[in-house]
């Protein structure tokens, strides 16, 4: 007698495939390593790992069989009308969104962010190799920093701001996600809650997950609980950060009326590097090279780098210049 498969064999089913794709990721890079060196391991890593996982579902999943975690918990995949196994179609369109979308996803913000920070430093030296993906990654990097330099500073600070909040709101929504299976006990997936692509077991005592199904329900309140304190917690701090960056601007502002009077009576106007204006607030980092206070702090929260020289530093080493007059 079949019925649907309870929260406690989808667990384990994904422990154990995750436990299998972790060894051919290593089989795989370990291979390459030892094929072609270090380096091409370092810069083709995350390629691997994503041909290793795209193999182990083609192999099992899209050809038809169980996967490993599958056949350990004795569990089979069935559509929606939960009476046939999924078409070829819905099969390989799971596969795609568990596997290249995430893939494709990560590295697209990652290109939008890395041009978006550094667009003024476009003229980077070709021994520096760009450390993401494809064959194709050069003619992405080309199209995303002809896409960037079209926009106004206006649409590139929103458009910003919009990659932080999509990178911090994939985590959330795969823990919301998380926390409705542990509640409802269906879809242990994202993807395959997209897909519509559930369990059925056959064998064995029916009755086992059901006695649990109170505990993983429990469990799934506690971490929508966590997950909407975390929320609240990072608006919190989101408003504290505008709010501190608006009252910065305002000092910031009045404090260069008042500098730039005295330095313009003295026919001394030094500029920040990265942000184009007279220097505020002068700023030294450990190679000596100057910058405005706001300017460098911002800079050094996405890289420990001088900006100029490239030397790397720590943020603590920057030694604020009281009374700098030049």
């Amino acid at each position: 007698m079949a019925a649907a498969a309870g929260p406690a064999r989808l667990v384990r089913c994904g422990q154990k495939d995750e436990l299998y794709r972790a060894g051919l990721r290593s089989g795989a890079g370990t291979a390459l390593r030892g094929l072609a060196g270090a380096r091409p391991w370092l810069a083709w890593r995350r390629e691997v790992e994503l041909l290793s996982d795209v193999a182990y579902f083609v192999l099992t999943t899209l050809s038809g069989y169980q996967t490993l975690g599958e056949e350990y918990v004795n569990i089979i995949q069935v559509d929606p009308s939960k009476k046939k196994v999924p078409s070829f179609l819905r099969r390989a369109l799971f596969i795609s969104l568990h596997t290249m979308v995430p893939y494709c996803l990560e590295k697209a913000l990652l290109h939008l962010q890395h041009e978006l920070q550094v667009e003024a430093e476009e003229s980077r030296s070709p021994e520096n190799p760009p450390a993401l993906g494809f064959p194709s990654r050069s003619f992405i990097r080309s199209w995303i920093r002809k896409q960037v330099g079209q926009l106004s500073e206006q649409q590139k600070k929103r458009t910003s701001q919009v990659v932080d909040v999509l990178k911090q709101s994939i985590p959330l929504l795969h823990r919301l996600h998380l926390a409705v299976f542990y509640i409802q006990g269906t879809f242990y997936h994202l993807s395959k809650r997209v897909t519509g692509i559930s369990y059925l077991h056959f064998g064995g005592l029916q009755g086992e997950d059901q006695s649990i199904r109170s505990s993983y329900k429990f469990l799934g309140i506690i971490s929508l609980f966590h997950l909407l304190l975390t929320i609240g917690v990072q608006m919190y701090s989101f408003k504290q950060k505008q709010r501190a960056r608006q009252e910065w601007r305002l000092h910031r502002n009045l404090t260069h009326q008042k500098s730039r009077s005295k330095e313009a009576a003295a026919g001394r106007q030094s500029r920040c590097t990265l942000c184009l204006e007279e220097r505020r607030h002068s700023t030294a980092t450990p190679c000596g090279h100057l910058f405005c206070w706001e300017c460098i702090t911002a800079w050094c929260s996405t890289r420990a780098e001088c900006p100029l020289c490239r030397e790397k530093f720590h943020p603590q080493k920057l030694i604020y210049l009281r009374h700098y007059q030049m």
